[in-house]
């Protein structure tokens, strides 16, 4: 049976930053997913929307594509994730990985598996950077009302395994996005 790659976008949204917090990917219509906390950072919900999109394809034999907005999110799993796990999940000034949990997670999911990333600008009319933006805000705007959002239907058959969810956050800097 031939490969094919699976396209989508992933974004995640924090009102206040930190703050209610929602993340969303989107193949389109039929295939899409949203989440996020009551209390968390727009990092957080970038890459949970990634994870996720990694976890729910995982059991499929396809390539995957992955639209992003955020620099963070792509220069973490394809530049920085490397000599962090080598240094300890430590940066290069010695200093805790933020996110780290997120960070193993994204590795371990990564494993065996043909992922591309692509950088999109955010905002730009880009028609599945949008839908995720919107599946996002959505997320983070039902997170600020206190109620959980629907999940969306994923994918069929898969198997997700998020890190805890996010404890209170110190104010962390979201200079990537």
């Amino acid at each position: 049976m031939p490969r094919v790659t699976i396209i989508a976008a992933a974004d995640g949204s924090a009102l206040g930053n930190p703050g209610p917090a929602g993340w969303g990917w989107y193949v389109d219509d039929a295939c899409w997913a949203v989440g996020g906390w009551a209390h968390g950072t727009n990092n957080k919900a970038e890459l949970t929307a990634v994870l996720d999109l990694l976890q729910q394809t995982a059991h499929l034999a396809d390539d995957l594509l992955v639209y992003c907005d955020s620099t963070y999110v792509i220069n973490s799993v394809t530049k920085w994730m490397a000599g962090w796990k080598r240094r300890g999940w430590k940066k290069g000034d010695g200093k805790a990985v933020l996110n780290v949990e997120i960070m193993q997670a994204l590795d371990a999911a990564m494993v065996g598996r043909t992922v591309e990333f692509a950088w999109v600008k955010g905002h730009s009319g880009h028609e599945l950077n949008e839908a995720a933006d919107r599946l996002a805000n959505g997320a983070a705007a039902a997170w600020k009302t206190g109620v959980a959002p629907s999940p969306g239907p994923g994918f069929a058959g898969s198997a997700v395994r998020h890190p805890d969810p996010p404890r209170p956050v110190e104010d962390e800097p979201d200079l990537f996005s």
